[in-house]
């Protein structure tokens, strides 16, 4: 049996190449990640069964269900599926992009500047304009630290090595001036700063947080599973990418454009969560191959599960309190990024 299917259209003249075992993983993750948001949004203080967690978020039920259900954890759950998912498409092609498989937004000061830009708006803005302008002060802050990253880094185009290195370097520095910014803050200001700084999506509401967030994932993911294959062809080098007729500097700056926005919308709502885009890529490797075509959708899959998961941990491993989730992602990805660099060195 071919391990491709050939998928063609005449209206709109459409060709895909369909790998069979990125469509099984998919499909096997897809499933795998609603059967957790449901298991998770019955676990609390209250237990609620998969069964009637159904029956609430449709409508049926006991009223009490309904409401700890549809407003207390499922913007929550919904939440930690929309910034898994983007980070690790965000890192999946980032990490295609500069040809380093230790690339992802928090390498790359992605991921630094949108904490910082939030960190700005707190200690400049807090009390004159209301809270829901901080996600786009985070945005601003990924765009801002992109646009200098790309401007340090260009010399007659960006090559990857130079990405890598100029942005761990903004990484830290952009660090430096958020926790200054937080030391000089007043407490309860430094408190909402250094919450941000961590990673938590404690009290999500569907208005706050899952309707801001909803539209860029629901655009941005579709427009780079689009450019997939402009990462494959990045993925082969500059020189090889130029021969088969890419604009390299182009496509790159488009798919930098791509990751940036879902990173930065990602940390917005969610804060700086970490090593997500840096594991979640990995991992689907491991399941499907290099192909960006198949890679894009597992990475996203897995992403979420992975925030679901720590997620969980945080707000039931210490109950009443509410650990927030960016410690557990950072607690597993710390260690995975030392193996990755080992790895490396001996390669």
């Amino acid at each position: 049996m071919s391990k491709y299917v050939a998928w063609r259209t005449d209206k709109p003249r459409l060709s895909l190449l369909v790998d069979r075992k990125a469509v099984r993983w998919t499909v096997i993750l897809f499933l795998l990640t609603a059967a957790v948001m449901i298991v998770s949004t019955g676990i609390g203080s209250t237990w609620i069964s998969p069964t009637n967690v159904v029956r609430a978020v449709f409508g049926g039920g006991e009223a009490m269900s309904q409401i700890v259900v549809n407003q207390l954890r499922l913007p929550r759950i919904v939440v930690a599926v929309l910034v898994g998912a983007s980070l690790a498409v965000a890192g999946a092609v980032l990490q295609g992009l500069v040809r380093n498989p230790l690339a992802s937004p928090d390498v790359t000061g992605i991921t630094e500047g949108a904490s910082l830009g939030a960190v700005l708006f707190l200690y400049f803005f807090y009390g004159t304009l209301s809270i829901k302008w901080m996600p786009v002060g985070a945005i601003i802050g990924a765009f801002a630290v992109t646009a200098l990253l790309y401007a340090l880094a260009w010399r007659n185009g960006v090559s990857p090595i130079r990405l890598v290195l100029i942005g761990t370097g903004l990484s830290a520095a952009f660090k430096a001036v958020a926790y200054m910014l937080i030391i000089s803050s007043p407490f309860m200001l430094a408190v909402k700063s250094v919450t941000f700084m961590t990673g938590s999506i404690y009290g999500a509401s569907w208005q706050k947080e899952v309707l801001p967030l909803l539209p860029w994932v629901a655009i941005l993911l579709p427009l780079t599973w689009l450019q997939a294959r402009h990462v494959n062809v990045q993925a082969l080098g500059e020189e090889v990418a130029g021969s088969a007729g890419a604009n390299v500097p182009r496509q790159r700056l488009i798919l930098l454009l791509l990751s940036v926005a879902l990173a930065g919308a990602a940390v917005a709502i969610g804060g700086a969560i970490s090593f997500i885009g840096l594991m979640a890529p990995h991992m689907a490797r491991k399941l499907v191959g290099p192909s960006f075509g198949g890679l894009l959708p597992v990475s996203a899959l897995l992403g979420a599960l992975i925030l679901l998961g720590a997620d969980l941990v945080a707000r039931t491993a210490f109950y009443p309190q509410d650990v927030a989730a960016g410690v557990f992602t950072a607690a597993v990805g710390a260690p995975f990024f030392l193996f990755l660099l080992y790895r490396q060195g001996k390669a």
